[in-house]
């Protein structure tokens, strides 16, 4: 039973990378429609509107940008191998070399 591990491309396609933009920046465009009191019948309503859609195309855009550039940092090599250990430590081969180094200079 082996099962093929998802790439990249099939776990965060475009589609929904924009559907992931378009939900932030509907909350967010919510929010402030909400917190300027849209919904409470007062008098400035239009300006209510405008500065939610101000916010919701800025998040729109940040979000996109943000989680591209996060899309990009990832290695497509390295997203087939499994990972079994913190990803910020050294690798064990590494240690080994740097332990190696100390001895032979005499300074461990």
């Amino acid at each position: 039973m082996t099962e093929e591990r998802p790439t990249r491309r099939d776990i965060l396609k475009p589609v929904q990378l924009l559907g992931l933009a378009f939900g932030a920046a509907l909350f967010a465009g919510v929010i402030t429609l909400i917190s300027m009191g849209f919904f409470q019948q007062r008098g400035d309503a239009m300006n209510a509107i405008v500065v939610a859609l101000v916010i919701a195309g800025v998040s729109f855009i940040a979000v996109l940008v943000i989680v591209s550039l996060l899309l990009l940092a990832v290695d497509p090599s390295k997203v087939a191998e499994p990972v079994d250990k913190p990803v910020l430590l050294p690798d064990e081969d590494d240690d080994a070399d740097a332990a190696g180094d100390t001895k032979a200079d005499g300074k461990a």
